[in-house]
């Protein structure tokens, strides 16, 4: 086959037979993944028949992670992202120190010396952040709090990844790594690796939120009034592509990370929403490229090879990591969903482990059966994924049947979960609770605080809740399709509740909870979605606000105000 094509056939292979094998798994009702994965696997040099350009599919797959890491920057803020860093950044840390820990003394225990024991653990410390986003997309939480919190996680475990991929070759002597490639450095030397390290981050970040605010929304808006859509898709897939390449070219940062610092400083121009939608069907087929690389590098033989090693790397992926991030979360005193939410996020590995896996095979620090049970661990958990997250809801009403498993998991005790005990009974009768102060939910707790009407906020950020507090706002902290939040907002004594969160299933308890401790309250729901809309209507005599209705209406009485002829105009033409 000449060279010249090896492009197009890599492309068409693996989208045609990821295609298939998507079709067959959605039959068998398993996620469509498990058929990109499986594609990999057929395509792969461990199995018979084709074997597809495995290092060309690593590269087209690389463009799927900087579209979809650039897209997800095009929806979250910088404020999002210091909005959750009293969780995400120590609790990223704390994470990756104990799934490293677990994985090396599992690695010790098995023969392997203590340096190789440690770049093992670490290489199953990091989650996918390609896996996360579909499965928060998928089920609506991207935008949510613990959607939030999950992904700031996720960025934190990304640049600490980026550290430890400078530090591994200098560090590679001391943990005993090959001597012809192992480059021992002094201690001195290793401070200015990390001074250089963290320089060269520091100024892309900079670089990124003061020139990059500037400069890219200007381009955007100036490529937009040419009023050619050619030319604005272009603009956006090469500011994307353009800024990950030079972003890990010059200053050693990832490709995604870099990609995703890109979309946020996009989100200033008000362009990005119709970037990120234009953007969307090629970030999308180029994220399949994705899982089937990751089914490219499977080899099932050590399933059969090593069975037990390979349950043990599961044990430490799905449940050590989870089960570290479960308590950290619920010790910064979250809500038992957050807790399970961010825990299902994290059980999974992917593109980083990969890369450290190669890197520590090249400088002699893994072995290649260590590569293998990484790359099995990332391809099992990841299968399963969509399952985990499943696991979720029955082990939350688990959790809760057992109501002093609760209350020590949970903290009852927290100050910020109930209302100041100064707080009037006045003041919390006929009163407005507000569920959320997002981007929605502050213009409408703003609002009401002008007009002087009483309020309290139901909010899980607990920052927010903090913030709101210091301003004079009452407010609460916890989840409030939980019977005690509401309670505590004195629902039962409110004229309305205002469910400013775009979680449907969520929305729906909080109804219920509302209508069973106050009948006859006013309720007003968001949801973006036709079908979601109708069935609140339905079933909770709800008023319920469409996104994309509303902003037509508000258009469309705009357009009514300013056609209508004045009333002199009108008496012209009766006259």
């Amino acid at each position: 086959m000449p060279h010249s094509v090896t492009l197009i056939t890599t492309i068409a292979v693996s989208f045609g037979l990821a295609l298939l094998m998507g079709l067959i798994a959605h039959r068998l009702k398993l996620p469509v993944l498990v058929g990109y994965l499986t594609a990999g696997v057929i395509l792969g040099s461990n199995t018979p028949g084709f074997v597809a350009d495995i290092e060309l599919s690593g590269q087209l797959a690389e463009i799927g992670v900087i579209l979809l890491m650039f897209g997800v920057g095009l929806h979250f803020s910088l404020n999002d992202l210091l909005a959750v860093r009293r969780i995400a950044v120590p609790g990223a840390i704390v994470q990756i120190a104990a799934a490293t820990a677990f994985g090396a003394i599992v690695a010790h225990a098995w023969g392997w010396n203590m340096g190789v024991a440690i770049v093992f653990g670490v290489a199953l410390s990091t989650a996918s952040t390609v896996v996360l986003l579909r499965a928060l997309e998928q089920r609506g939480l991207l935008k949510s709090v613990n959607g939030s919190i999950a992904l700031g996680w996720l960025v934190v475990e990304d640049l600490a990844m980026v550290l430890v991929l400078v530090l591994l070759p200098p560090l590679s002597g001391w943990l005993g790594g090959n001597a012809d490639t192992a480059a021992e450095i002094s201690g001195s030397g290793l401070f200015m690796t990390l001074l250089v390290t963290f320089g060269k981050v520091a100024i892309f970040i900079a670089l990124m939120l003061i020139v990059g605010k500037r400069v890219f929304p200007w381009l955007l808006w100036h490529v937009a009034s040419t009023n050619s859509t050619e030319l604005f898709i272009l603009s956006v897939i090469a500011v994307a592509i353009g800024i990950a390449y030079g972003s890990a070219m010059l200053f050693g940062v990832s490709f995604a990370l870099g990609a995703f610092f890109a979309g946020m400083v996009m989100r200033e121009s008000d362009l990005s929403h119709r970037a990120a939608q234009e953007s969307l069907p090629l970030r999308d087929a180029f994220s399949v490229l994705f899982f089937v690389s990751v089914g490219m590098l499977f080899d099932p033989k050590v399933l059969v090879e090593q069975p037990f090693r390979v349950v043990a790397t599961l044990a430490i992926i799905i449940i050590g990591k989870s089960l570290a991030a479960f308590f950290l979360v619920l010790l910064f005193r979250y809500p038992l969903n957050t807790a399970l939410t961010v825990s299902a996020s994290l059980a999974q590995i992917g593109e980083f482990s990969f890369i450290l896996a190669a890197l520590g095979v090249s400088l002699g620090l893994l072995p290649v059966e260590a590569q293998s049970l990484i790359v099995a661990g990332a391809f099992i958990s990841i299968t399963l994924n969509p399952l985990v997250f499943r696991v979720i809801e029955p082990a939350q009403a688990w959790i809760r049947s057992r109501s002093s498993l609760a209350r020590i998991l949970e903290r009852s005790d927290d100050p910020l979960a109930e209302l100041p005990t100064t707080v009037a009974s006045s003041y919390v009768t006929n009163h407005v609770v507000l569920v959320g102060y997002g981007r929605v939910g502050r213009r409408i707790g703003e609002a009401l605080a002008e007009q002087g009407l009483p309020l309290v906020v139901a909010e899980q950020n607990r920052d927010m809740v903090e913030a709101l507090r210091k301003r004079g706002t009452h407010a609460v902290a916890g989840d409030a399709a939980e019977p005690a939040v509401l309670i505590q907002a004195h629902v039962a004594r409110a004229a309305m509740l205002v469910i400013a969160v775009p979680d449907t299933l969520r929305a729906r308890r909080m109804i219920e909870i509302a209508r069973m401790l106050n009948p006859p309250i006013e309720i007003m729901v968001r949801t973006h979605n036709e079908e979601e809309a109708a069935l609140l209507r339905k079933e909770s005599d709800a008023t319920v606000f469409l996104g994309e209705h509303e902003l037509a209406l508000s258009m469309t009485r705009l357009v009514m105000e300013k056609i209508r002829p004045a009333p002199s105009e009108k008496r012209r033409e009766a006259g």
